[in-house]
């Protein structure tokens, strides 16, 4: 199975001049500034934490409320915390130990969610559920994940399920203009079921791979939402008994804390089973990544560092860890 995740090389056209570059040095320099917030805020505390060269209860503690002030959430630091003192407790250990100890354990945490977005071949279209609040940066992503799978020679379409504002669906036809897709869509107001049932039809006859599908994420009205998700769940397994393959929340990194209460959400109402994280380039909370491994166990897919459509890159453990605490700066 192929995904825009997986590494691939395409040869560059006068039609489509960017190319899908590997993880690269590039990418990493972006990751890097990226989290600079978060590293900053791991380094300038790690300094004032660590006033004795010995490990002390004074000094894990101080540490514990580092990680939960990082938005790791207190279970997560307990839990590194406590592996430090079984590890070093009353031992000299300096703030470079310290960093590589944490990165360690962070990324023991993440490994198991840092997946790729899998397509099954054997689906047509594979359809993918967008789902996440308002704001979140929804549209954007299913736009570069569009092109992404065009480069890769996939044939996508995509779906304006976002009825309730007209904003979405003419940002959806922006995207679709500009990656070549077709975008399925409906006045303000109309039917979201509708709109999905259509696509899935069309997409179908057209022998399309992919079909990403907007929804709306007004929380607000979070029985109304329920209730359109629901039939939107209903009405495309009258088609596909396996649509959607993919349910996808786009998660908001500013927004720390928040991002768990609307995982907890999605999950219950729509069985989101894999999350992308976008903004993490403007926010010193980066940590709620930790949290949300640690809590849910879905599969992280990806994570946006700007606005750039090589900007959202398949999420590796090893080094957000070793970048959120400040290390594995490229040379």
């Amino acid at each position: 199975m192929l995904s825009f995740f997986k590494k691939k090389e395409v040869v560059e056209t006068p039609e489509k001049p960017e190319v899908l570059q590997e993880k690269s040095t590039s990418w990493l320099d972006k990751l890097s500034s990226g989290l600079s917030k978060s590293a900053q805020v791991f380094s300038t505390s790690l300094i004032q934490i660590f006033t004795s060269k010995k490990l002390d209860n004074a000094t894990l503690e101080a540490l514990e409320d580092l990680l939960i002030m990082s938005d790791m959430g207190a279970a997560t630091a307990r839990k590194i915390t406590e592996s430090l003192r079984t590890e070093a407790f009353d031992k000299e250990i300096s703030e470079a130990e310290i960093k590589a100890f944490l990165a360690q354990k962070i990324a023991e945490i993440l490994a198991p969610v840092a997946k790729p977005l899998m397509l099954d071949e054997s689906a047509k279209p594979h359809v993918v559920m967008m789902v996440g609040v308002n704001g979140n940066g929804k549209t954007t992503t299913i736009g570069k994940l569009a092109q992404q799978w065009q480069r890769e020679g996939k044939k996508v379409m995509l779906a304006a399920g976002d009825t309730f504002r007209a904003a979405a669906v003419e940002q959806l036809q922006v995207w679709g203009q500009r990656v070549g897709c077709e975008v399925i869509h409906a006045p303000e107001g109309a039917d979201a079921a509708s709109v999905a049932y259509r696509a899935l039809e069309q997409a179908k006859a057209a022998g399309v791979d992919v079909l990403l599908l907007d929804t709306a994420g007004r929380l607000q009205n979070k029985n109304n939402l329920m209730q359109e998700l629901e039939k939107i769940l209903k009405v495309l397994k009258k088609i596909d008994v396996a649509a959607p393959h993919t349910v996808l929340q786009v998660l908001d990194g500013t927004t720390g804390q928040n991002a768990v209460s609307q995982v907890k959400t999605f999950k219950e109402m729509v069985a989101v089973n894999g999350l992308i994280v976008s903004k993490l380039d403007g926010t010193a909370r980066a940590g709620i990544v930790v949290a949300l491994a640690q809590q849910f166990g879905l599969p992280v897919h990806a994570i946006g560092v700007g606005e750039g459509i090589d900007d959202l890159q398949p999420f590796d453990a090893q080094s957000f860890a070793e970048r959120l605490v400040g290390l594995g700066k490229v040379e």
